[in-house]
Parts: C-alpha cells; structure tokens; sequence
C-alpha cells in the first residue's frame, strides 16, 4: 500500500470559540480545527515535527528558526485497481509519442548546400557605404 504526505505548519495563535477562555485552550482550538478539516478531506494525522529553516536577517545576514510541521497521510488508491485518471493519461501519451527531429531551416542563399557561403560586399551593408 501507497501513501502521499501532507505536511502544513502547525498554527501558532488560538483561534477564539464559544466556552474557550484560556490562551492554552484557544491555541488547542486552533489545533483541532486544522487537524479536523484535513480529517475530513482523508488525511490520517501522524506526527509533529520540529524543523531547522533558515531565514534572513536584515539585508545580509541569515539565522535559522525551529518550525513545528504537522505530517499527515492519506492511502493511495491500488495501482492495480484504479483506473488511470485524465491527466495520467496525458502524461502517458506524452511520454509514448515518438520524437519528432527539429525542422532545420533552409539555406537563404543560392549557394549550393555543400559550399561554404562568401559574403560579397552587397551582402556587408557597412563594407557598401
């Protein structure tokens, strides 16, 4: 079995509710909202992560911040089983079409193909004044 991964930043205030008083409990609002919406699209909740991310610091300097990254998973559907989707057979027709070789342009003057060109002093408009 298949997974694909979601992951979002975790949310950092609280979200205000009816009966929720405390900050503690307000930014366990705002947790549990997240969690529940992607619950509902079928994302499996499996863990918290504390991330290093490296951010600017006035016009030159750089310094690295801890970022808490919510991981979440969903089952793919069975290869096997599944019916491809429209924008996998795209890909599919894409890939299996057969390459066509660039068109190459034809020679502008009427120089045989096999002799190098001279330029003529018509041909040099700055060797004509």
């Amino acid at each position: 079995m298949s997974f694909e991964y979601k992951v979002v930043p975790a949310p950092t205030k609280g979200v205000k509710a009816k009966g929720v008083k405390s900050a503690d409990d307000r930014f366990a609002n705002a947790l549990e909202s997240t969690m529940n919406e992607l619950a509902l699209a079928g994302w499996e909740y499996q863990r918290t992560d504390t991330l290093p991310c490296e951010e600017r610091e006035g016009l030159m300097g750089k310094t690295t911040v801890f970022k808490n990254m919510l991981v979440f998973r969903r089952a793919l559907p069975d290869q096997a089983d599944a019916a491809p989707t429209p924008a996998e057979d795209r890909v599919a027709e894409t890939l299996e079409a057969p390459v066509q070789p660039p068109l190459l342009a034809k020679p502008t003057t009427d120089a045989p193909a096999n002799e190098p060109h001279v330029a003529k002093p018509a041909d040099n408009p700055v060797a004509a004044e």
